[in-house]
């Protein structure tokens, strides 16, 4: 690894504390109101991130709706299509939602099955119920269904049969539970037909029914638990560069995601192959997690919704597709929906919808992005017209530009200008760089003009390689890193209302981009550092962000050193975090203009900058918390190599 840091030497601190590692504080001074929205979550269907990750769903293909109609499954005993038994119909022409179903006949008293692998690795059994869902319809009657568990070694470790309704000439839905005898990995399902008849089917699921909050259907709780951990202040939603499609067929379309599954569309994800060296054919969107369990998450998790509508492009990296402005319609009209969906009251047409999926007050959205990554002459119109509807109809609702994909460019730079001259309400960075670039810009925000419109730093990672390779890792000198720019955001948080890194989920095996907040497989997940470092700024986030400088400056690199300070009012506790990018400890000391009384408790990101976690060793880098006397109206404290330190301690 390419050494970036500075080293060097401290002197210890005076007892008195006046040398030149002293800081001073003033928790009288409000520099900033810390917004409730300062740390967030930005969620994108990348790496498995929804079907096969946070959405619970274990079949993979379940209704044979993908291109290739077998995609996961085989037919049993023999690898391959009967003839004559298993047939895919397509409906296609008459049902775009639903446009495929399996037809099962059979003649002689025959004995057959479909088996499902799963999504990547298999499935993955605990010893805890499962819910099997059987989605059918009768021709002629006579057709029994019997439900195996398989672990890796074809050993039976879970049963059931399931009782048909023998007259159920319309589409009907079946459930029932199954209990594996032991736990499992790269496990499958097998349905076995038998007897003497025909029937469809149209649909076979499986749920575990641990799901967050129980819900059947619902989301995988561990890796829900993690985002409620992070205590976000938003989530972004449904992306990223799946908000467009490579095409404009494939764009997201929030209407196709709501309802009963056989309503919604699915399209082929633009990660199916947007990355040559990560091809990923079989990458569909069910929409499983649609816009009513997204806005159901936000809600679960105390995060407010933030989301992101396609303006009439695709993808700019792509096809770059472009609606003519006088066949916009459509799209204004699915985003002036949207609100309604989310804040309409009952007597609206989709306010009653949002009831009747289960939620009759409304959800309260403040917060939209119209695009994602767009950029030039084309978006520029499409946003005003986009713009002056939403505004016109909706004044409250703050809405999120964007300004293409990268910074200091001229894309960046067209996009910014414009939307400053139109009083934007805010305008959406993103940055995927170096770690060396994060820690040299912390003070990127310090300059701006803090009557303009307000920024989200909407997309952030550190590369520990380059921006778009496999190489690049989840270490702690990207966390670090990071960290040294957050302290700049929460420094200018008059100026930065919102800020989530990106992307949010990846699986081990079924990546497309990395570096990723959280990896998962199909049985457990972990942390990174870098999500250590998100948790540690949003559970301290304050209420008001104080001075906390070094001769009169702002601490962002002094010394190897950066530093910010807030203070949370409804505590009466001030929270400094200091990152120290030295390889050496160093002692520091802080001067207050109040007394603090009691033990402060400092909390510490540290280790070797090339340590990553891992499944295997998933709490290898993660925060200690330990404490030390404070009195009077200095603070001191050693802070380790390489570390982000979190002190909290009681004001008087």
């Amino acid at each position: 690894m390419k050494k970036i840091l500075l080293f060097l030497s401290f002197i210890a601190l005076a007892v008195s504390g006046f040398c030149q590692d002293t800081y001073t504080v003033s928790t009288k001074t409000t520099k900033a109101k810390v917004p409730t929205t300062l740390w967030g979550l930005f969620f994108e269907d990348i790496n498995r991130a929804a079907d096969g990750g946070v959405y619970a769903e274990m079949v993979e293909n379940r209704s044979f709706d993908f291109p290739k109609p077998m995609t996961a499954w085989t037919t049993w005993p023999n690898q391959r299509l009967r003839d004559g038994i298993f047939m895919v119909n397509n409906q296609s022409a008459t049902n775009a939602a639903d446009p495929k179903y399996m037809s099962v006949n059979l003649q002689a008293r025959d004995t057959v099955g479909l088996m499902n692998s799963g999504f990547d690795e298999g499935m993955a059994f605990k010893k805890i119920s499962y819910n099997l869902t059987l989605r059918y319809r009768q021709q002629t009657p006579g057709v029994h269904v019997r439900i195996f568990l398989f672990n890796a070694k074809n050993k039976v470790i879970g049963r059931t049969a399931l009782t048909l309704e023998p007259n159920a000439k319309d589409w009907t839905n079946r459930e029932i539970s199954v209990t594996p005898t032991d736990t499992a990995t790269k496990s499958k399902l097998l349905v076995i037909f038998e007897g003497q008849g025909k029937m469809d089917v149209d649909r076979i699921s499986l749920f575990p029914s641990d799901t967050w909050k129980n819900r059947k259907g619902g989301l995988r709780a561990d890796l829900v638990q993690k985002l409620a951990d992070l205590k976000p202040g938003f989530l972004r939603f449904p992306g990223g560069c799946i908000v467009e499609g490579n095409q404009i067929v494939h764009r997201y379309q929030w209407k196709h995601t709501i309802g009963n599954l056989e309503d919604r569309e699915m399209v082929q994800s633009i990660w199916a192959d947007d990355v040559p060296d990560r091809q990923t054919p079989d990458y569909m969107e069910s929409f499983g997690l649609g816009f009513y369990e997204y806005f159901q998450l936000c809600e679960d998790i105390g995060a407010a919704p933030l989301p992101i509508i396609n303006v009439g492009m695709s993808c700019q990296f792509d096809a770059a597709e472009v609606v003519p402005v006088n066949e916009l319609e459509p799209y204004i009209t699915d985003a002036l929906d949207l609100v309604e969906f989310a804040n309409g009251d009952q007597t609206t047409y989709w306010g009653k919808k949002r009831a009747e999926l289960g939620h009759p007050a409304p959800f309260n959205m403040k917060l939209l992005g119209v695009g994602n990554e767009n950029w030039g002459p084309q978006y520029a119109e499409h946003l005003k017209m986009f713009t002056d509807r939403l505004k016109a109809k909706y004044p409250d609702v703050k809405l999120v530009n964007a300004t293409g994909y990268s910074r200091n460019i001229p894309v960046f730079t067209y996009m910014d200008s414009v939307l400053r001259a139109r009083k934007a309400d805010i305008i959406d960075e993103h940055f995927y760089d170096t770690p060396k670039w994060f820690m040299d810009n912390s003070n990127r925000y310090d300059s701006y003009d803090r009557s303009g419109p307000k920024i989200f730093v909407g997309e952030y990672a550190a590369q520990s390689d380059r921006i778009g390779s496999m190489r690049n890792v989840n270490n702690l000198l990207t966390a670090l890193s990071e960290a040294c720019f957050m302290t700049g955001i929460e420094r200018n948080a008059d100026v930065v209302s919102m800020a989530s890194y990106a992307p949010l989920f990846a699986h081990v095996s079924g990546w497309q981009w990395t570096p990723n907040l959280i990896w998962f497989d199909n049985s457990s997940s972990y942390n990174t550092p870098n999500y250590y470092v998100q948790q540690l700024f949003s559970v301290n986030k304050g209420t008001d962000v104080v001075p906390l400088l070094k001769d009169g400056k702002a601490v962002c690199g002094q010394d190897s050193i950066w530093a910010s300070a807030v203070v949370d009012k409804n505590t009466s506790e001030l929270i400094i975090k200091l990152v120290n990018m030295s390889s050496r400890a160093s002692k520091k000391s802080f001067r207050l203009d109040v007394n603090v009384s009691g033990t402060a408790t400092v909390t510490s990101l540290t280790g070797d900058l090339k340590a990553e976690n891992s499944l295997g060793s998933p709490a290898g880098i993660s925060p200690k918390t330990t404490s030390f006397a404070a009195n009077g109206k200095w603070i001191s404290f050693t802070a380790g190599p390489y570390s982000l330190n979190v002190i909290n301690v009681k004001l008087k």
